[in-house]
Parts: structure tokens; sequence; C-alpha cells
């Protein structure tokens, strides 16, 4: 339930409408409430500054002129905004479009305008009569004053805004930070560690017929598969006594008929129970960083890759990304690789899952960019010198093995394209430099 609650949340936080509907539900409160206190007060309001005390004629026209200007400025807004998604598409790739849609700043921007638009226009309909004669809300009217004049501050926030957020550096640090956030959530996972000893204890735990008499519960719809319940799984095995073995991964695409889980004893495993399972799988549309750290990977890598072809020709973007997928797969190093044997609280096995490994994540971050980009002396020495840095914090020997693998495949990639003696040699260094990186780890262990 708590899975799906974060990914209905993520949801959320990807559309535009939900932050203008909180405001136009909140302007909707605000004018019922200050009209009718406004109502109960009457015309023996102080007359002070602050206040607006004009007659109901000059109340309509300025509640009016306030409520157009609103909806106008926030028609203009929502068209940069499109104009900036598109920008943003073609530059940095269409998958970029969800971390500026999820964007609080903007979604904020255009609730205010809406849900000023919404009060001023509700309070309009409460001025009546003409004259001396009628009722004119003057705490409303106050109050829609100042709703505008917050409204210019947030225009001006606004403008700042979207030109900083359409900065190559402001988009890959953004993606940067959510990806460690999708680390820190993922590695390592509260079921359970990786250890010789439990990875030899959790196939010893997996009877003998496990294979030839679990029974394959199949996916009966398609999408990405965006995160897996594994507490309702756990609970659902420990209920009906199962061991289940996921087939498949937050991140993968299911098509009719995928496998999903291997259930077994079979006898155990009914309509209401496969019914039950498949509720503890999200499928979506898309790809979501809630379990899926590679997705969070390849954002950067497709952003990369787009600055290194020949149609943009933009290495420094290319290296920043190098910098920051450094930086990440530095944190993930570090990190315990979760175990794929899951114990109960009674101490059964109870789910198999084989979790994502640092060198899977490796082999996504470096392999498209070392082919696209092994023609580029900056990005090439700029990924060298992101391995030597990863081989700081490299504790397992198999990590140190992936990391010795891309760089030596950076090194002879890029000297292939690259003839010119001084970047051979400059190539060579920063080889050098990774090999002690690593020499040096491997010694501190």
């Amino acid at each position: 339930m708590k899975t799906k609650a974060i990914q209905f949340w993520d949801w959320l936080r990807t559309s535009f409408w939900f932050v203008p509907t909180l405001a136009t539900i909140l302007a909707i409160g605000l004018s019922f409430m200050m009209t009718h206190l406004d109502g109960r007060i009457g015309d023996d309001w102080p007359q002070t500054w602050w206040i607006y005390g004009g007659q109901p004629e000059g109340g309509r026209i300025l509640l009016s002129t306030i409520a157009g200007s609103m909806i106008t400025v926030a028609g203009v807004v929502f068209s940069i905004t499109i104009v900036v998604l598109s920008l943003a598409s073609s530059q940095f790739g269409p998958r970029l479009l969800r971390n500026f849609m999820r964007d609080p700043g903007n979604q904020i921007v255009l609730g205010t305008f809406v849900g000023t638009f919404i009060y001023c226009l509700l309070v309009l309909r409460t001025v009546t009569g003409d004259g001396e004669e009628g009722f004119v809300p003057h705490l409303s009217i106050t109050f829609g004053i100042v709703l505008a004049i917050f409204s210019l501050g947030v225009l001006i926030y606004f403008i700042h805004h979207i030109s900083a957020s359409i900065q190559a550096s402001t988009i890959i640090s953004t993606v940067g930070e959510e990806l460690d956030e999708a680390i820190d959530g993922v590695f390592p996972e509260e079921l359970g560690e990786e250890t010789p000893e439990s990875r030899q204890r959790g196939k010893a735990d997996i009877p003998k017929e496990f294979e030839a008499e679990a029974v394959s519960i199949c996916a009966s719809e398609i999408g990405y598969l965006q995160a897996i319940d594994n507490e309702k799984l756990m609970r659902l095995a420990r209920q009906k006594n199962l061991l289940l073995r996921l087939v498949q991964r937050p991140g993968d695409y299911i098509s009719w008929g995928h496998v999903l889980v291997r259930a077994w004893p079979r006898e155990r495993v009914d309509e209401t129970v496969s019914g039950q399972i498949h509720a503890a799988f999200i499928l979506g549309r898309e790809r979501t960083l809630t379990q899926d750290v590679k997705f969070g990977i390849q954002q950067l890598v497709e952003t990369a890759v787009r600055a290194v072809s020949p149609g943009i020709n933009d290495p420094f973007t290319a290296t920043t990304c190098i910098d920051r997928l450094g930086a990440s797969l530095s944190r993930l190093a570090e990190r315990t690789i979760p175990s794929p044997y899951r114990y109960d609280d009674e101490n059964h096995l109870r789910i198999i899952a084989d979790p994502v490994t640092f060198v899977e994540v490796a082999e996504d971050a470096f392999e498209d960019i070392r082919q696209y980009g092994s023609s580029s002396i900056a990005v090439t020495l700029r990924l060298l010198e992101s391995l030597a840095v990863i081989g700081t914090h490299i504790h397992r020997e198999e990590d140190r093995a992936a990391l010795l693998r891309h760089a030596e495949q950076v090194k002879t990639e890029a000297k292939e394209k690259l003839t010119m003696s001084w970047y051979r040699s400059e190539i060579d260094a920063r080889y050098a430099a990774v090999l002690r990186a690593l020499t040096r780890q491997r010694e501190a262990a």
C-alpha cells in the first residue's frame, strides 16, 4: 500500500493540474470566508488607507481588471511553459520532460494566477448596487489587491526560474539529485544485505522441486513496470505459505503473457492469490525513478549522447553529465547490494528477487557515452577521470573488474580515432590514474 501511495504521489507531482486545482479550491474557500466576514461587519470598517473604501462601481472595475489581468498572464505563462518544454525535448531529450513537469515552481506560478482569477471572479458577484447604495465587500476587495501584488512578484520569480531551469547545468543537477534519492531508497534495501553466507544459505533454502513445479503468473496488461509492492508480496507469501521468484524488475517493459512471478507450491495459488500478486505490480506508460535507478542513469546518458552528436557538438554538456554520473556511481559503489533472498519474520525464505548491481549500472552509464564520444578528446579524458574517482570508492572485486574493463575500452576506442601523439599520451596518463586508484583501493581493502 505504501508503494502505491508513493507512486500515486509521484504521478500527482508530474501533473500541471494538481497544484492549480488546489489553488482554485483554496481561492473558492477564501472568497466565501472573506465575503462572509464582510457581510457580518458591514460598513463599520475604520477609514484607513490600506482598506478599500470605494463605491460599488469602483469595486467592480477593480476586481474585473485584476481578474482579466490574471487570466491573461496565466495564459502567457502556460504558453511560455509549453515553449520551454518543446525546447527541452528537442535539446535534451523527451524523457526529461517529466522533470520539467514535476517542477513545483512552475506549478505554483500557474496555481497563483488561476487562484487569484477565481477569487476575484467570485468576490465580484457579491458587489451589488450603485452609488452609495449597495454592498461593497471592502475587506475582500483589499485582499484581492494583495493577491494581485503577490502575483506580480510571482511573475518576476517565474521569469527568473524558467530562465534558470533550461540551463544545461541546472537540468543535469536536478536529474542527478533525483538519481541520488533513488539510490538512497533502493540501496541497501531493508529486506536484507548480500553476503557470501546469505547467498549460500538462500540457494540451499530453495526447494529442489521449485523449478519443475512452480506456477507462472503472467501479466494481463502492458506497460513499464514502475514499482513492485514488496511489502504486499511478503505479506501474501507469509499468509499463503508461498515462495515467490520475481522474474521482472522495475524498468522492464511488460507485455501480455510475460511472466511476472513464479510461485510455489502451485496448489496454493488460485485466482484470488493470482489477482493479489498482479495488484502488487504497478505498471504505467513511462518509467519512473521510484525503484528504477537505471532510468536516472539513462536520462543523464541521453543528455550526454545528444550533446556529442554532430548536430549539437557540445562536449561541455557531455562532460558535465559525466561528472554527475561519476558522483552518483561513487555513491552507489559505497552501498551494500541487497540480497536476492528475502526472509520473513520467522526466518522462512519467501521472495527471490535479483537486485540491480553496480556492474549493470556502470554498463548503462558508460557504454553509450564511450561509443559516441570516443572521437572527442574532452569526453574521453573526462570519462577516464571519472572512472578514477569512482575507483577510490570500489569495495567489491567484481565492481573493480567492471571498472577496469570500461577504462580499457575507453582507452582502446579513443586511440583508434585520436591519432595525435599528445592525445594518446594524455589518454595513457589518465588510464594510469585509473589503475593507481583501483590498486590503492584494493590494497586498502
